[in-house]
């Protein structure tokens, strides 16, 4: 297994390299966890220039995911989309590790 991208997520992740002039050959998404959120863990997400030295690397239509190998131990599997409607406009995860998730949506329990 390993981090899967919707179509819509990698244009985003193309696009948002774009307006911070990074390279699309070796930026990517950097996606991790981290603890201390209501349901335990939360999500990190941030563009990259290029993965550090020991990230797992997944890329899928043209757009990269960068992710450390602590944080790849609960996201295996997970897969990554962006949506944007009249609420709110984001990247979403389908986390198969996740337990449960708070009201908000935003942290995830395992």
């Amino acid at each position: 297994m390993s981090l899967k991208l919707t179509l819509a997520a990698a244009d985003k992740i193309k696009e948002l390299l774009k307006e911070k002039q990074s390279s699309e050959t070796t930026g990517g998404l950097r996606l991790g966890i981290r603890g201390g959120s209501c349901a335990g863990f939360e999500y990190t997400v941030d563009i990259a220039d290029k993965p550090s030295l020991f990230d797992i690397v997944s890329e899928e239509f043209g757009a990269s995911v960068f992710c450390d190998k602590k944080s790849y131990l609960f996201l295996n599997g997970t897969v990554i989309d962006y949506q944007k409607n009249l609420m709110s406009q984001g990247f979403v995860f389908s986390n198969p590790n996740s337990k449960g998730s708070c009201g908000c949506g935003k942290s995830f329990d395992i």
